[in-house]
């Protein structure tokens, strides 16, 4: 008995009766059609979203790759690049890039390393160091979370908008009761206000 009470009483815009007015007829339809678009675009913008985020992924694996580096300087005495998870430290490496070139920079090697010893380091296509790609397990969870939070934000902020018009709505409704309310406090010739 409960239930039908309750069902009856969320569908009563939708129900034709005395006291429904127009307002409430247009507010059914906006939170309807709200709640649509915040489902529908959330969606879109979710698996548009996780699409970028896997091609970024593809494009680093395919542009970054390891060449082997010798170490220029003893990597005993330098801080690690990363305190918390990384214990590897920066150092000065050479290696040839792609071009043929002979290229120097820093780069994340094991501590304790003595200059001379080779290391891989991971490169754009220009021959620049840079970081190593994500693997497919990193890949996975940054599509998921990427496809997560466009389409949450997304459909928040349609469901925002839906709200401001739910809002709208309710003036417009209190403007209306207060104009029926003082058409009724003249008939009466008093003010019940």
């Amino acid at each position: 008995m409960a239930a039908s009470r309750q069902t009856t009483m969320r569908s009563w815009r939708w129900r034709r009766n005395p006291l429904r007015r127009r307002s409430d007829v247009i507010e059914a339809w906006v939170v309807l059609a709200g709640w649509i678009l915040a489902l529908m675009s959330g969606l879109i913008a979710g698996l548009g979203a996780a699409n970028a985020v896997e091609r970024a992924a593809d494009r680093q694996r395919a542009e970054r790759r390891t060449v082997s580096a010798v170490l220029a300087e003893d990597a005993e005495d330098k801080v690690p690049a990363r305190a918390m998870s990384d214990q590897r430290v920066w150092a000065s490496v050479h290696w040839t890039a792609p071009d043929g070139s002979m290229r120097t920079d820093e780069a994340r090697v094991p501590p304790a390393t003595p200059a001379g010893t080779r290391v891989n380091v991971w490169i754009d296509r220009s021959g620049n160091p840079t970081a190593k790609p994500p693997t497919s397990g990193e890949e996975q969870l940054h599509t998921a979370f990427g496809g997560l939070l466009a389409a949450a934000g997304t459909g928040g902020v349609v469901l925002g908008f839906t709200w401001g018009a739910r809002l709208g709505l309710d003036r417009w409704r209190m403007a209306q009761w207060a104009a029926e309310w003082e058409r009724i406090d003249t008939q009466w010739g008093r003010r019940t206000g």
